[in-house]
């Protein structure tokens, strides 16, 4: 299955989204890119891989790589020098390490002084709130974690930094999506060191632990697909992921959240939706159960096309059955680019409240008994309009 194709068909966009903004700032990005030295953390999964390949278009002198996926960084590399036409620097330099470790910064410093940092280590999505321990590690990754790096960059300042966001930062219902909301308030409150960006973008299609990405992974292994019937959302393709996050990382201006123009009534789109496409690229036919075990006691044939699927109403905790990119409250332009918004952060609320803000969640983290409805009290506290979804129940209890 060709999953551009597929996913353009998804999108009803037969070029990328931002393709005109990159054609008209094109001068200014080769001139912020080229002979730039730059570092990609969290550059094997979907959306940082996908920034590099979006840089690559470009010259840069030397990218480092970071990333605690071996495999990945491994095909990372061979898809870049397998490919036509490739721009590829002179050193494209990987490494399996985490950011959070002394190894990271021992090989940061060997590399210095870098042009352009780039994060994309971050947990992403809300089955992270499934119990404690994921919350723990999670807030670590997304919050703790960043600080040290953005404490570090004090004194090895790049031209451009940009740390990805996600759209569930914006009126946040779950625990990512308020670390998150939390993350972009924390980045911006280092701006006056240097040079700070990030972007809200849409869900990407078919990428590393989506739900569309297990709809390929159960027909290949001959398994029933669950799917929800309430749940729209934005999407994005791969290509379109990087590119919003080197246009904002390149040409956003410091204080800047970017976001894609997509239009509610006609760009969010229902999963229910999504699967007859998918289904047509394997001659499949969907057959619709309302539980589990129905569609897991079908029995699959190919051969006659049929394929089942649990057609289900979302009860998890933490999901919002729509997306948005931003708050009645937020400053936004929307005529500066062409399929780009802008929210300009006015109101840097954690400026000399780092400090605490660590010593607040390491506090909680040492505690013996820890439950969930503490993070939730302790999240509410730095974001008022944190409205968390509670329901009981978890995506690990579900396909």
């Amino acid at each position: 299955m060709n999953i551009l194709e597929v996913s353009k068909k998804i999108v009803h966009r037969e070029s990328s989204l931002f393709e005109i903004d990159i054609i008209n700032n094109y001068d200014r990005l080769s001139n912020e890119i080229d002979d730039q030295n730059i570092l990609v953390i969290g550059g094997a999964g979907s959306i940082g891989s996908s920034f590099i390949k979006s840089i690559l278009r470009f010259k840069p002198k030397k990218i480092v790589v970071v990333d605690i996926n071996e495999n990945g960084l491994t095909e990372l590399v061979r898809g870049l020098r397998s490919s036509k036409n490739q721009n590829i620097p002179d050193e494209i330099i990987t490494y399996p390490v985490s950011f959070g470790s002394e190894t990271f910064y021992k090989l940061f410093m060997h590399h210095r002084p870098f042009d352009i940092v780039a994060n994309f280590a971050a947990h992403k999505h809300v089955r992270s709130e499934k119990d404690i321990f994921s919350i723990e590690a999670l807030i670590k990754n997304n919050l703790i974690d960043a600080k040290n790096l953005l404490d570090h960059l004090i004194v090895n300042k790049p031209k451009h930094f940009f740390c990805v966001s996600t759209d569930k930062a914006a009126n946040p219902v779950n625990v990512m999506g308020a670390s998150k909301k939390l993350m972009e308030d924390l980045i911006f409150s280092y701006s006056d060191y240097y040079k700070v960006s990030t972007a809200r973008f849409a869900n990407v299609l078919f990428s590393n632990g989506s739900l569309l990405e297990g709809f390929l992974m159960r027909i290949q292994n001959e398994q029933p697909i669950a799917c929800p019937n309430d749940v729209t959302r934005f999407f994005v393709t791969q290509e379109e992921a990087g590119q919003i996050c080197m246009l904002s990382c390149i040409l956003g201006e410091n204080n800047q959240i970017f976001f894609p123009k997509l239009n509610p009534k006609n760009d969010l789109i229902n999963f229910k939706d999504i699967l007859p496409l998918v289904f047509s690229e394997f001659n499949l036919k969907p057959i619709y159960f309302n539980n589990e075990q129905e569609a897991i006691q079908f029995n699959i044939d190919k051969n006659n096309n049929n394929y089942p699927v649990n057609l289900f109403t979302t009860n998890t905790s933490g999901e919002k059955l729509f997306e948005e990119f931003y708050t009645d409250s937020e400053d936004v332009d929307l005529y500066t680019f062409n399929s780009l918004g802008i929210i300009s952060i006015n109101n840097r609320s954690l400026v000399d409240k780092q400090n605490e803000l660590i010593t607040s969640i390491n506090a909680l983290f040492a505690r013996e008994k820890l439950i969930k409805s503490n993070i939730i009290d302790w999240l509410n506290s730095y974001i008022p309009e944190f409205q968390h979804i509670e329901t009981g129940n978890k995506l690990d209890n579900k396909m």
